[in-house]
């Protein structure tokens, strides 16, 4: 076995509070002229006047626009925005669409100033703080989506660079979540546990970081869904998050983060319910191939003989749908999904290879 594990230049503050300490995060970074990214309802709620009165005067740039699945015109309207206003840092609050958005600026600002990362010892053009509130796990990632609105297409970039080299971890900020937001985006938290614990490309780390995400979401989230105020649940589950997001950095995705792509890009359907329903099916697709993991899997599941059906009763545990056809998907979109799987990358990375037919049976068995 060989393998490479890349340390970025980052650093993670997690607990009650931790957002109050934002203005010396970027002070550490030298940022003078900063821009937020997100969301219009956010930016409006009690802490989003809470993190803009903590940056004060730094706070040289607003962009609320962000929309799900980053829109590739909300991508050339932010960075048109960044570059106009001179900003010099981002700081993105909100969940994954808001995190990947600011990567996306991030990158297109260092293509357009000629200086794109090459190389994990290079600094960012445009250092990005990010302040996550949901669980997905993208606000530690150096990779990023964004969907073509005529094509219905997702696509994406990363590198070395894109990595935030901050992440504030705020439970507090969590307790007003949704319960639909909050369960779909921690089962997504989920998913990236289970995707990077098999994946061809994980380092020894990355594994172990993979099935700590496993154990805490499983053991946390219904105690969210038991006590939707609670703050010591959510503080479980927001680690967990974490932990999700850690293993990503090293270790790449499969059929299953794939498929929920290709699905939320066609239909529309939250990125988080699309990796819910789908997530068993794929586990139960990939096992055979790669037994030894799959059985670690379980285990941080609590059922090692049948990983599968353990995420599965976890799923109908706190509430999510069954079914993709419950969710707004339909025959057509079943069709083009399978069609687009061919050229997915992250199908092309799964531990098992995925035919046509295999990618129809795995969205077959999810509908």
């Amino acid at each position: 076995m060989s393998w490479v594990h890349t340390g970025y230049t980052q650093r993670i503050h997690f607990g009650v509070g931790a957002v109050d300490g934002i203005a010396d995060i970027v002070k550490e970074l030298g940022a003078r002229r900063i821009m937020l990214i997100t969301t219009s309802g956010r930016l409006r709620s009690e802490a989003g006047d809470r993190l803009t009165r903590r940056l004060g005067r730094a706070l040289a740039s607003t962009f609320e626009g962000t929309r799900s699945h980053v829109p590739t015109p909300v991508v050339q309207d932010a960075v048109r925005q960044a570059t106009g206003d001179g900003v010099d840092c981002l700081v993105s609050f909100g969940g994954g669409s808001c995190a990947d958005l600011a990567k996306a600026v991030c990158f297109f600002v260092e293509q357009q100033s000629g200086t794109p990362g090459a190389s994990y010892s290079d600094r960012p053009a445009l250092p990005h703080v990010s302040v996550p509130t949901t669980y997905s796990g993208a606000e530690l990632t150096p990779f990023f989506g964004m969907t073509d609105p005529t094509t219905g297409r997702k696509t994406g970039a990363g590198g070395p660079t894109l990595a935030p080299m901050a992440a504030i971890y705020d439970p507090m900020l969590t307790v007003d979540l949704p319960l639909d937001v909050t369960t779909q985006t921690a089962m997504n938290a989920m998913a990236h546990g289970v995707e990077c614990a098999y994946s061809p490309a994980r380092s020894p780390e990355a594994e172990a970081i993979a099935l700590a995400c496993i154990a805490q979401v499983a053991d946390a989230l219904p105690r969210v869904v038991d006590d939707e105020g609670g703050i010591e649940a959510r503080t479980d589950l927001l680690a967990g998050a974490a932990l999700g997001g850690r293993c990503l950095q090293n270790a790449s995705m499969g059929v299953h983060h794939g498929l929920a792509q290709i699905v939320g890009a066609r239909t529309g359907m939250p990125h988080g319910l699309a990796n819910a329903v789908i997530l068993a099916h794929a586990l139960r697709f990939n096992a055979p191939a790669v037994p030894t993991e799959a059985h670690r899997i379980g285990t941080a599941l609590g059922d090692p003989d049948d990983p599968a059906g353990a995420v599965d009763r976890l799923r109908q545990r706190v509430g999510l749908p069954a079914g993709l056809s419950e969710c707004g998907m339909d025959d057509d979109d079943l069709e083009a999904a399978v069609h687009l799987a061919a050229d997915n990358r992250n199908v092309a990375a799964n531990p098992r290879p995925v035919t046509p037919e295999d990618a129809r049976s795995i969205l077959e068995a999810a509908w």
